[in-house]
């Protein structure tokens, strides 16, 4: 039984091709939604324990971002697919989407309880998450598949270049004189609450600029005549991730085992190593204490030094992407990663901290890019943001997995978590990371399985639709 009907035959239209500042401001956008998701990875974690949440708890509190991920982003790649109205397929997401980023961004430090900043970061992560797959697609869509891969790195770049500003901003604010031990009557410092509100700007303004000067190129008569005559509504979205899921590529396929290990081992890193730098380097495990304040900072520091790396890296690997192909040099970042995160949980001083950092910044820079570059030359371009969304998936419920296999939360007559972390890791973030190394080992392992990432491999053409 037919899904969906059969597409008509859409002769894909070559693109302008832009020159490299064209392409460098139409992903501008991307600075600004990732200085959102840098701050989530450097402070949901210690709000939550400011806020009086235990470590155990962490895995269970941090689930609004993937489950909110796992529901939204295929629905909306569905619908982007679908949209064609005079404001362009992709835009009004990205607008949408801005604004919901900013509200969270504004309210976050605001929070004055646990259910309130998790409830704020569901608004939060609703905004990216509606943001994020429209603007991978607008890239295949707005660029020529020989412009791809660069489009896809400077997506990469423009990610290490904003984790990086998100990080760093509080240690800035306190080299200029803010007391790092200023905190509100809820125990969140007041870095934290002038580095979100900055977010909020930031992120509103880069969509917006990103939108008027490089916006989306008008559709062809075929696509309009398709998505005239594609089913509209909720339950045609869900249909077509149905029908997407079963005709989904080989390679995409195959980059699921890769996506399983690689995002498990980064969700559990961004989680627990402020904790770890907090015990080896300033010998405290309270989160109240000004030791761990110092160690949010450092880890701050550590995390925008390796989306530094990864901003270089990603202009690095341009040229060595064409020449290697992009799935063995991701299984070389992964495996340099995977080396720094085992190694970090062995380092005592803070200026040390930074060695194997410069690994976890090549895998980083890597992780953003090259499995992109692998997959958007493997999908069918009108399914581009179904399948965007699809893979999207397989990054968020590693992170799903993540947080039931660890957590350990006990709420009364319901218990949630299978406790790992408390049971088989000894309630020690140590542990955490040399397993999160191991994790990408294994996924740098996996990514060389994937033969469409090789050079001179191209992926065999799909139907349009089911």
């Amino acid at each position: 039984m037919e899904l969906t009907p059969p597409a008509p035959e859409i002769r894909t239209l070559a693109r302008p091709v832009l020159s490299p500042w064209r392409i460098l401001e139409m992903n501008l956008g991307f600075l600004g939604l990732q200085f959102s998701f840098g701050l989530q990875q450097g402070n949901m974690a210690p709000i939550y324990s400011y806020l009086g949440a235990n470590e155990a708890q962490l895995p269970l509190l941090q689930l609004a971002g993937p489950v909110t991920g796992l529901i939204i982003q295929p629905l909306i790649g569905a619908f982007s697919d679908r949209t064609g109205g005079k404001w362009g397929r992709r835009t009004p997401y990205f607008l949408f989407g801005a604004v919901l980023c900013a509200l969270g961004l504004f309210l976050m430090p605001l929070s004055a309880s646990l259910v309130m900043a998790v409830s704020v970061l569901w608004l939060l992560d609703a905004g990216n998450n509606i943001t994020m797959e429209p603007y991978r697609a607008y890239v295949s869509d707005r660029l020529n598949p020989d412009q791809r891969q660069a489009g896809f790195l400077t997506q990469s770049a423009f990610t290490g270049l904003a984790q990086m500003l998100a990080f760093v901003t509080p240690s800035l604010l306190v080299a200029f004189g803010m007391n790092q031990d200023w905190v509100d009557p809820h125990g969140i410092p007041y870095t934290v609450r002038t580095v979100f509100w900055a977010g909020a700007v930031l992120s509103f303004v880069t969509i917006v600029w990103s939108v008027i000067r490089v916006p989306e190129l008008p559709l062809s008569p075929a696509e309009q005549a398709r998505i005239a005559a594609a089913p509209k509504g909720f339950g045609a979205a869900l249909f077509e991730i149905v029908a997407a899921i079963r005709d989904m590529p080989v390679a995409m396929r195959k980059l699921g085992m890769m996506s399983l290990f690689q995002w498990f081992g980064m969700w559990g890193y961004w989680t627990y190593v402020v904790y770890v730098v907090a015990r080896q380097v300033y010998g405290t495990a309270d989160p109240h204490s000004s030791g761990f304040h110092s160690a949010v900072l450092t880890n701050g520091e550590m995390a925008a030094f390796y989306n530094l790396v990864a901003f270089g890296a990603a202009f690095a690997l341009m040229p060595l992407v064409r020449r290697f192909g992009p799935g063995p040099l991701h299984a070389l970042c992964l495996a340099a990663g995977g080396i720094g995160i085992i190694a970090l949980p062995h380092v005592t001083e803070k200026a040390l901290l930074f060695i194997p950092v410069t690994g976890i910044g090549l895998a980083w820079g890597s992780i953003m890019g090259n499995p992109y570059a692998i997959l958007s030359n493997a999908i069918p371009s009108e399914r581009t943001g179904v399948y965007m969304g699809i893979f999207n998936m397989m990054i968020v419920i590693p992170m799903l997995l993540f947080g039931v296999v660890m957590a350990n939360v006990d709420l009364g007559p319901v218990s949630f978590g299978l406790g790992v972390y408390e049971n088989l890791l000894g309630g020690d973030p140590r542990n955490m990371l040399t397993l999160c190394g191991a994790c990408l080992l294994v996924a740098a392992a996996s990514v060389l399985w994937v033969r469409e990432g090789r050079p001179g491999h191209t992926s065999p053409p799909l139907p349009a639709a089911a």
